[in-house]
């Protein structure tokens, strides 16, 4: 196996848990390693620090598989690794639909697998990981067998841009035989259909999952506003609670009219509607009509994917979650977050508390959350913590 030697000095990440090495901190590469090879990976001195993989095209130049350098990387490792991922949902999770793998966070870099049923949706975002992908899949398949779990079928979904990063195409399409894409799953008792063909990212954004369970208790009786509602997940999650009504805005037509679908699977189109606008045009709407709300979500996409763009993204969080402050009535809740790795625990809380000064409210803390334990926070691997969730009480300054 070729080896990676570490400048002195570097790979502190990788020293103190993380899983990337990156190209500035190598000193040399010997043996001339394509690239996808396993090499392994040594510090200034020599000292043996595990085995990962190469890819030049990446300023992520080798990602880790194993710390142990007498790991052998075979069939049995990604056994082990695939066992270890889905025992840990076994005691953690609902596993009915879950993340299965989540990349770094379970060892297997580059690498994701979503549960929804009998059916998975896979993304390999790195080359190395990429070579693995089928061996990966069928390993899967058989550890949920095990537990009497039959998957009908497999879909990829490798369509994301970091796939370009990596010196690859992008890709969707089934492995294995064809079957519908759009699979009905049950979360907290909400009935959603999941298109895992053409939805965002795998279909459904899995990460929330017990953030709208904790937003349930909430909306008994209440009226609810649902902001950047996808395919409808919070409204849904508000109306089986019990809201008397529920607003649901998206600028996506596509993500309106599956939320519609969402809401007639579970009899609440009576009490949920959807709409489609943009909501930092409906929002000063809404206020200007003096409308107000017992309850309001904020669950934007990520307004930052790079640290060049977080100042940008600041204003656009500050923005709206005044807005979103406004219109909560008072002792009303706001649940509020943001989903950008960039945009970091102590910013975001920073960010929030401008906001609330910006319109004259004080915020009381119901809690803070973070996605759910299917996507594990793997300490010292940052890419792995994005989710910051706060629910809060929204008061009057009186």
């Amino acid at each position: 196996m070729e080896t990676v030697t570490l400048k002195k000095g570097e790979g502190r990440a990788l020293k103190s848990g993380g899983a990337w090495i990156f190209d500035n901190e190598i000193a040399s590469a010997e043996g001339n390693p394509e690239n996808g090879d396993l090499v392994m990976v040594r510090d200034f001195d020599g000292y043996g620090l595990g085995t990962g993989f190469i890819n030049r095209n990446s300023k992520i130049r080798v990602r880790m598989l194993t710390r142990n350098p007498a790991q052998e990387i075979n069939r049995e490792f990604f056994e082990m690794r695939v066992r270890n991922a889905w025992e840990y949902r076994k005691q953690t999770v609902d596993t009915e639909s879950c993340r299965v793998i989540f990349g770094e966070a379970d060892f297997l870099p580059g690498f994701v697998a979503d549960k929804f049923g009998d059916v998975l949706v896979i993304q390999s975002l790195a080359l190395g990981m990429d070579r693995f992908k089928e061996d990966l899949v069928e390993i899967l398949k058989e550890i949920l067998a095990r537990d009497g779990i039959q998957i009908r079928g497999v879909y990829e979904r490798s369509d994301a841009k970091e796939r370009e990063k990596e010196g690859m195409e992008r890709r969707k399409g089934f492995l294995g035989q064809p079957f519908d894409t759009q699979v009905e799953i049950t979360e907290n008792g909400v009935r959603y259909l999941v298109d895992v063909k053409e939805g965002q990212k795998t279909g459904f954004f899995l990460d929330q999952k017990y953030n709208r369970l904790a937003v349930q208790r909430l909306c008994r009786d209440a009226r609810v506003l649902d902001c950047f509602t996808h395919t409808g997940s919070f409204a849904l999650n508000a109306g089986i609670a019990g809201a008397r009504e529920v607003l649901g805005v998206d600028a996506s037509e596509t993500g309106i009219l599956q939320a519609g679908k969402n809401a007639e699977l579970n009899g609440l189109s009576d009490r949920v509607r959807f709409l489609c606008r943009d909501v930092f045009e409906l929002l000063p709407e809404l206020e200007g009509a003096g409308e107000t709300f017992d309850v309001v979500i904020l669950d934007p996409p990520a307004f930052t994917k790079s640290r060049s763009s977080v100042k940008n993204a600041v204003k656009g969080y500050r923005e709206i979650n005044m807005r979103g402050m406004k219109l909560c009535r008072d002792g009303g809740y706001l649940a509020t977050c943001s989903c950008s790795r960039f945009m970091t625990y102590e910013l975001f809380t920073q960010t929030l508390s401008q906001a609330a000064r910006s319109v004259h409210k004080r915020l009381r803390q119901v809690e803070y959350r973070t996605q759910a334990p299917d996507h594990p926070v793997l300490w010292a691997a940052e890419e792995s913590y994005y989710l910051k969730f706060y629910i809060f009480q929204v008061c009057e300054e009186k």
